[in-house]
């Protein structure tokens, strides 16, 4: 098994899964500065291990580490993933997340080699704001992204078509249509694409996950670009006061790093070409997330600040995700806080 970004945030978790179950793993990964101040993640990795400092965009490098591995399954999750960071750093975004991608289909193609299945780890930020539903004539409406107009006002949700008040809908793989918001977004999309094509006419089987907000244990507290989880709970631990932006009611799918490692091993079991949402299935408020993590951590009650970031959506969650054991918000937001108060 080849894994893109297999010292990351989830990759780090499945790696340990997948050793677990039997598999030789190998893991290309850059370990960018960003995300990796120190080799801390590379001394964590299991016996037997494999890894090869390899930055995607490396041509080269992409040939010679697929020539020598074959591997019978590829798990696709080397991105960058800054959704604010992507509008200032498009070019930086477009190399890793399309052009990684593509130099990973050429490697596979020059090297003779056609793996089973790649597993691509998506993002629900395909979705942009998602479908709404007015609330005055129950149409479904697709609204464009907020403009900083809107956000500076305070206009919150997007305005319905009738001019009246709309309500979210929850998205769904394969039903909502996907209309990306920002750079991050578009990338991720085009990864699903690239990958979708190239399966079809090679015969592989290509699964495409649709991650919704991962979030516990492991994720990087020291990235600034980190999930906004992980930033609550660090402020919290330190005693300080959680800022919240907008109203408080941004909506979001918070999902247990856990949960999402399970489905990347059912995903590489799987045969045949699928696209799905993993998710708790629940809409959860950024207030309330908040919330938790402050009494867990004994910090100050959050403050709603009425700040926005340019390209974030309104709300977004996950409809009919795979029926697995899902870990509730409250006790993987305290696992979070108890694991960042040890460090």
């Amino acid at each position: 098994m080849l894994i893109t970004g297999g010292c990351g945030f989830i990759g780090s978790g499945f790696v340990q899964r997948c050793v677990g179950a039997g598999h030789r793993v190998v893991i290309a990964d850059y370990l960018h500065p960003q995300v990796h101040p120190d080799a801390s993640a590379v001394d964590a990795l299991p016996d037997g291990v494999e890894h090869h400092p390899i930055d995607v965009t490396d041509a080269p490098a992409m040939d010679a580490i697929v020539r020598a591995t074959q591997p019978d399954t590829v798990v696709h999750l080397a991105a960058e993933t800054g959704t604010g960071q992507s509008l200032t750093e498009s070019s930086r975004h477009g190399r890793v997340n399309v052009v990684g991608t593509t130099n990973l289909l050429d490697a596979c193609t020059r090297a003779d080699h056609i793996p089973e299945r790649i597993v691509l780890a998506s993002s629900r930020a395909v979705y942009g704001e998602g479908a709404w539903r007015d609330e005055d004539d129950r149409s479904v409406f697709y609204p464009p992204q907020r403009s900083p107009l809107d956000l500076a006002a305070g206009r919150w949700d997007p305005p319905a078509p009738s001019g009246g008040g709309a309500t979210p809908l929850a998205n769904r793989a394969g039903h909502t249509e996907p209309r990306p918001t920002n750079i991050y977004a578009a990338t991720k999309l085009a990864q699903e694409h690239l990958i979708m094509a190239w399966c079809t006419a090679m015969q592989s089987s290509a699964r495409l996950l649709r991650l919704q907000n991962v979030y516990g244990p492991g994720q990087s507290p020291s990235n600034s670009y980190t999930g906004v989880l992980t930033y609550f709970a660090v402020r919290a631990n330190a005693g300080e006061t959680i800022a919240i932006y907008e109203d408080g009611d941004i909506g979001r799918d918070f999902v247990f790093v856990d949960d999402v490692v399970d489905e990347l091993m059912a995903a590489t079991t799987a045969t045949g070409n699928d696209l799905c949402d993993v998710g708790s299935g629940v809409r959860s408020t950024i207030e309330q997330a908040a919330q938790i993590i402050a009494i867990a951590a004994g910090a100050p009650t959050p403050e709603i600040t009425g700040e926005y970031r340019l390209g974030d959506v309104r709300s977004a969650w996950a409809d009919g995700v795979p029926a697995r054991q899902r870990t509730p918000l409250e006790v993987g937001l305290r696992r979070l806080v108890e694991h960042l108060s040890q460090r």
